[in-house]
């Protein structure tokens, strides 16, 4: 006697198994990419975040969001190291914002705007310290010394040039 021939999908399972294992592969497919949109968007939100506390800072110390620099260094140890720490928030809050927006151009047009009244201090501090900004990724270390170069922010002086 002869055995019945199998289908090719019975070595498999039956046709509910096979639906059913697509449709756990498809649950896990999206699960995926819910994690990857919870991901992106909570980095968002980080950096959003960021930004607003680098606002609200600047709104309360305006002779730091635009300061006098040389004034600044005749004053206080505590008020320079205010300044230091206010210049330290503003780049974490700029490098945050910049990988999180990467394609959204307005993110880097403010921190580049932001960023020009701090050449000076920026220049001075990675010529005595260099490892100051080796504290920030590389892509942050390239901005900084990038933007230097186009303000002609240059040592020895480390002033601001007329572009």
């Amino acid at each position: 006697m002869t055995q019945p021939s199998t289908f090719w999908w019975q070595k498999f399972g039956t046709l509910a198994q096979m639906a059913q294992a697509a449709v756990a592969l498809l649950g896990f497919v999206a699960i995926l990419f819910q994690i990857n949109e919870i991901r992106i968007n909570s980095r968002a939100a980080t950096a959003r975040q960021a930004f607003l506390g680098y606002n609200d800072l600047a709104f309360r110390n305006p002779k730091f969001s635009q300061p006098d620099y040389d004034a600044i260094k005749t004053r206080s140890r505590d008020e320079q190291v205010q300044y230091e720490s206010f210049v330290s928030y503003f780049l974490y809050a700029c490098e945050e914002t910049i990988a999180a927006f990467a394609d959204k151009r307005e993110w880097q047009a403010s921190c580049d705007y932001d960023l020009k009244p701090h050449l000076p201090f920026l220049c001075e501090k990675n010529k005595a310290q260099p490892a100051y900004l080796a504290t920030y990724s590389t892509d942050t270390q390239q901005w900084v010394t990038a933007s230097m170069k186009t303000a002609s922010v240059t040592p020895p002086d480390c002033k601001l040039g007329k572009t």
